[in-house]
């Protein structure tokens, strides 16, 4: 049985919340319910376990709540279940089934434990696989996105000695001068090879003649190659006709290579972001596909709160079932052949199985074995519920089955949250840059004719009429909703007494 604690979080962070406590949680985002729950607003159910004892369970306040207790002889759940469910689903006509609980656990030592990890081992192997492949591309699409923001830092020398944006605007201050000098610094150390080649802008600048070289270089700025025999004449006239020579020669083969390696960072770049797009999509894939192994697993592994139990004893063939399944319909009146529309009525039938060995005489060869003894607890409770509280339960249950998911899912997430907003700057720009592509392959939107051309140059697009919100009457509406609360909770009540009646005189038990 879950703590109260957290069943009561549980209940108020899904909705199940005291009909008078309803207000302090109105407007409240999940996470400041989480911080600022109180214990007592949830609308948990107490059940009186024994005379004058009265013990909270994990679950809603039910309208009503039948217990049937059986013990017998090699008797199994698969018979009581199933006559449940074919009752509830086929005689009673609800519709709508949901299965929210199914675990086991078993003794160490009996049969049911080891097939069961030999099942759970083959599970345990394809999700390490998959796990560790996620593993190896969260850390290739670090190295993504690191290269990512090298290219960027370098592009943004580029556009800045240009002055322009990313997308080829000019920017309001203009080129920028040290972005130019930035840029030629890396061709000299990167193409030329810096002041060791004795024909770069350095290595020349030690030659008799040549000293203002790298001066002339670095403070020319010529935009294209095919410019520079002007733009070096015009501003550079006063010196020698070698120097100006030499500086026309670097000044055309520093603009070829840096509208070249433009060119090819963009390319890089382009294809980079695809490929750390088909990345992130692949991580997403993998997520998907573990989710249900681990699923599985959390199925087939033992239920520790049950292993702890004093009836479940490692040396003894025991073993413990819990089950629960949920059906609703929505109710039909039969005397005015009107149904609800909103409010479903709802029956909860949980079932807590437990076999223990008996020793005792056995007629065939007057032998001494065990015989087990099957013992089963089926719990009903009716609930009238909207399809909102119906998910809100369902999602609660899937919560507390999925732990080992959730663990894993926010620690992907911290490795992608720990990236900064670069990895969703990058995969947005890398979804623009497709959408770009496919308008490219798409055809050209037909011209406007002259005719709607002049009307929407004189009197304007044309203005769709607003259609006036219908005045709902909210008393109206509280009294329907009130009505189909009161009678899915008669049909539930009704429909639960009916199947907890028939399913005492169907097994042989005393009904009064």
């Amino acid at each position: 049985m879950v703590i109260l604690a957290s069943a009561a979080k549980l209940l108020i962070k899904h909705g199940f919340i005291k009909s008078d406590s309803k207000e302090k949680y109105e407007d409240k985002t999940p996470k400041e319910i989480e911080e600022k729950w109180e214990e007592g607003d949830a609308d948990v159910e107490v059940w009186e376990e024994a005379k004058d004892q009265f013990v909270p369970t994990e679950f809603p306040k039910p309208l009503k709540r039948y217990r049937i207790v059986l013990e017998r002889y090699n008797m199994s759940v698969e018979g009581p279940y199933f006559w449940i469910y074919n009752y509830i689903s086929t005689d009673l006509g609800y519709n709508k089934r949901y299965k929210t609980i199914d675990t086991f656990s078993a003794a160490e030592n009996s049969a049911f434990f080891g097939v069961s990890q030999m099942r759970i081992g083959a599970q345990q192997e394809k999700v390490s696989g998959f796990l560790s492949t996620i593993g190896k591309m969260i850390k290739d699409v670090f190295q993504l996105v690191r290269e990512l923001r090298i290219i960027d830092e370098r592009l943004g020398y580029y556009r800045g000695s240009w002055g322009i944006d990313e997308k080829g605007n000019p920017i309001p201050e203009g080129p920028r001068t040290a972005d130019e000098i930035t840029l030629k610094g890396i061709w000299i150390d990167m193409v030329q090879g810096g002041s060791k080649n004795p024909s770069s802008v350095f290595g020349m600048a030690r030659e008799v003649g040549f000293i203002a070289l790298p001066d002339l270089f670095f403070s020319t700025h010529p935009t294209r190659p095919e410019d520079v025999d002007e733009y070096v004449e015009t501003h550079r006239g006063g010196f020698n006709v070698s120097v100006k020579n030499i500086l026309k020669r670097e000044l055309a083969q520093y603009l070829r290579w840096k509208k070249s390696t433009y060119d090819e960072l963009r390319t890089r770049k382009n294809f980079t972001l695809k490929y750390l797009k088909q990345h992130y999509d692949v991580i997403k894939m993998y997520m998907t596909w573990v989710k249900p192994y681990i699923r599985h697993i959390r199925r087939l592994s033992l239920d520790d709160e049950k292993t702890l139990t004093p009836e479940l004893v490692s040396s003894f063939e025991t073993s413990m079932l819990e089950i629960e399944f949920l059906g609703a319909k929505l109710p039909v009146d039969i005397r005015t052949k009107k149904g609800n529309s909103i409010i479903y009525s709802c029956i909860l039938a949980h079932f807590d199985y437990r076999t223990k060995p008996a020793m005792s005489f056995q007629q065939e060869g007057y032998q001494r074995g065990p015989i087990h003894v099957g013992r089963m607890n089926m719990d009903l409770r009716a609930y009238a519920w909207t399809e909102k509280q119906i998910n809100n339960y369902l999602k609660m249950k899937e919560e507390e089955d999925l732990e080992l998911l959730k663990s894993i899912s926010e620690s992907v997430k911290a490795a992608m949250e720990s990236m900064g907003g670069a990895l969703e700057t990058y995969l947005k720009e890398a979804e623009e840059e497709k959408q770009k592509e496919e308008k490219k392959g798409e055809q050209k939107e037909k011209k406007l004719g002259l005719l709607e051309q002049a009307r929407l140059e004189f009197f304007g697009p044309k203005r769709e009429k607003e259609k006036k919100p219908k005045r709902s009457d909210a008393r109206k509406d509280e009294a329907k909703i009130e009505g189909e609360k009161s009678h899915a909770t008669k049909i539930a009540k009704g429909d639960m007494f009916l199947l907890f009646k028939n399913f005492k005189k169907a097994h042989g038990l005393i009904m009064w």
